[in-house]
C-alpha cells in the first residue's frame, strides 16, 4: 500500500525518476479500488448503461494527475523523455512499445532526470539512505 500511497505523496511532480515496482504495484492496487468500487455502482445502482458509474469516474478524475506524473517519472528512469507517453497513440505497436518501456529495468546511476531511486532508496520504500559526502 506504500506504494500506491507514494504516487499521491508525488502528487503532480513530474521531474525525477521511479521504480519499476511503484509503478507497478500504483496500477495493480488502483486497478483492484476501480473494480471495487465498479461493483458498488452496480449495487447501488449508480452505473450508466455504458458500465460507469459515478463513483468511478470520481476515482478517474482523483487519480488521473498522479497517474500521469508516475508514468512520466517511470519514463525518465528508463531515460526516456515523458513526452514518449504519446507513442501509445500508435494503433497496438505504440501500446507495446509503452509496455515494454514500462516493464524495462531502470537506468543504473543517474542520468539526465536524476539519479537512480534504487540506489537512492535503498530496500525500503520511500527511504532516503543517510550518506556523509
Amino acid at each position: 500500500m506504500n506504494w500506491y500511497l507514494m504516487a499521491f505523496k508525488k502528487y503532480a511532480e513530474f521531474k525525477g525518476r521511479s521504480r519499476r515496482k511503484e509503478y507497478w504495484m500504483f496500477g495493480l492496487i488502483s486497478a483492484i479500488i476501480s473494480i471495487l468500487i465498479g461493483m458498488l455502482d452496480s449495487l447501488l445502482g449508480l452505473s450508466n448503461e455504458l458500465g460507469s458509474g459515478v463513483m468511478g469516474m470520481l476515482y478517474s478524475l482523483f487519480v488521473f494527475v498522479p497517474s500521469l506524473a508516475l508514468l512520466v517519472r517511470r519514463l525518465h528512469d528508463v531515460g526516456k523523455s515523458g513526452w514518449m507517453m504519446f507513442i501509445a497513440l500508435i494503433p497496438l505497436i505504440g501500446v507495446i512499445w509503452l509496455i515494454v518501456l514500462l516493464a524495462t529495468d531502470s537506468q543504473p546511476g543517474t542520468n539526465q532526470y536524476g539519479p537512480n531511486p534504487k540506489e537512492e532508496q535503498g530496500m525500503g520504500m520511500g527511504e532516503h539512505l543517510v550518506t556523509d559526502q
